[in-house]
């Protein structure tokens, strides 16, 4: 992701299209595909299902959720772990 981007340079939410759901900018793909294709699938295949959504996009949004998944997870804290 740029450093200076946000999330929203790559991701949209309008109540308007696709009833409010995440979707990639300049797109009607939703962010969930993405996630849903990589239970079983690979990006690549992905992109070949959703050629509108760039690497760039992608990357963003992986980002985002990995960064968001490791602050938030709800897991104990052990003293004298290694």
């Amino acid at each position: 992701m740029k450093k200076s981007s946000k999330i929203t340079d790559f991701v949209h939410r309008d109540p308007e299209i696709m009833g409010g759901v995440p979707v990639f900018t300049g797109t009607r793909v939703p962010v969930q595909a993405l996630f849903d294709y990589l239970k079983g699938s690979t990006i690549e295949e992905f992109k070949i299902g959703y050629p509108r959504v760039t690497d760039e996009q992608i990357s963003a949004v992986l980002d985002f959720a990995a960064k968001k998944f490791i602050k938030n997870i709800p897991l104990p804290v052990y003293e004298n772990a290694a």
